[in-house]
This record gives C-alpha cells, sequence and structure tokens, in this order.
C-alpha cells in the first residue's frame, strides 16, 4: 500500500512506490486496461490511484460529486490487504454488470467483488481477458450516454419512517 500522505504525481511514481509484487501485479493490469481501452479515455492519477476516465476537453461536466474530477471509467489500487479494480463502468451498467459477474465465473476464478470494487490479492486471482473485455465493450460516447441517465433517473422512493411502520403493525 502507499503511503496514506504521499500522492503520487504519476502513474510511474504510483508503480514505483509499491513493493515488487504489487508492482508486478498492477503492471499487468495496467497493459491489459490500456490495451483494451477504447479512444477518447485518458490515464493519470486520479484519487490517489492510477485512473482511466473521459477527460474534462471531452465532458466539460465532470463526475457530478466533484465537477473539478473528469468522468471516472477505471481505476487500479494497492490497497492495505488486497489490490483493487474499480469498474465503474460495470457498475452503472446492469448488463454489462450481469455479463461480468458470469464471464468471471465461467474463467474458474473467484469473484470477490463490491458494487465497482473487484478485489484480488494475486494477479492470478484475475482473469485478465475478462477485465479486457470488460472494458472494450464501453466506447467513451457509450459510457457518457449511460452516466448521464443514472443521473437523470429519479430516485426510488422510500417510504417515510411512519409509513414503513404502519405497513408492518397493518400486516400482522
Amino acid at each position: 500500500m502507499l503511503d496514506a500522505m504521499a500522492a503520487p504525481t504519476s502513474v510511474d511514481a504510483y508503480l514505483a512506490a509499491l513493493p515488487e509484487d504489487r508492482r508486478s501485479a498492477l503492471s499487468a493490469v495496467r497493459k491489459v486496461i490500456l490495451k483494451n481501452l477504447p479512444k477518447g479515455y485518458e490515464e493519470g492519477i486520479q484519487y490517489k490511484m492510477i485512473g482511466y476516465f473521459v477527460p474534462h476537453t471531452r465532458y466539460p461536466a465532470g463526475y457530478h460529486a466533484n465537477p473539478k474530477e473528469p468522468l471516472p471509467f477505471v481505476h487500479l489500487a494497492s490497497q492495505k490487504g488486497y489490490m483493487a479494480l474499480y469498474l465503474m463502468c460495470v457498475y452503472a451498467d446492469p448488463d454489462l454488470n450481469a455479463w461480468f459477474v458470469d464471464a468471471y465465473a465461467t474463467s474458474g476464478k473467484k469473484l470477490d467483488m463490491g458494487k465497482a470494487c473487484v478485489r484480488f490479492k494475486h494477479l492470478e486471482d484475475l482473469p485478465l481477458d475478462v477485465v479486457g473485455q470488460a472494458i472494450a465493450k464501453v466506447p467513451v460516447a457509450k459510457y457518457i450516454a449511460r452516466y448521464e441517465a443514472t443521473l437523470t433517473k429519479p430516485a426510488a422512493k422510500k417510504p417515510a419512517a411512519k409509513e414503513a411502520v404502519a405497513k408492518k403493525v397493518s400486516r400482522r
């Protein structure tokens, strides 16, 4: 894991700060990402990790949570107990998510995934061909359209606490 206080200034600096085993694994994943990354995305440091994102020149609005940041697409990081691949492109698309989970299972490897985070301890734990295919399936225009659709989608309305309690009581 990188020093919590250190903010890498480049991808090379990020990788250089890692122990050899992590550097080697993340470099291999990076190579697959770069080989499959559709045109229009850029690589750099974002959120103190290796990031692939839609630059402001292509999507000036940036990321809604922080418009000063470019729209995040994929990130790669060394965390304390594991390495992580953050696939926002998979998280944002239910069909791609279902494909990814199925393809991962078909690879015979065990998937350890949160909403967007695929955790792995060793390079061998990650089906690189599946990762490459997932990334290649999302050209910039498609990703922006999917992202904007999620921004305009009304949030699911949650029942008020009193209404929820009333429903539970009435079912008894």
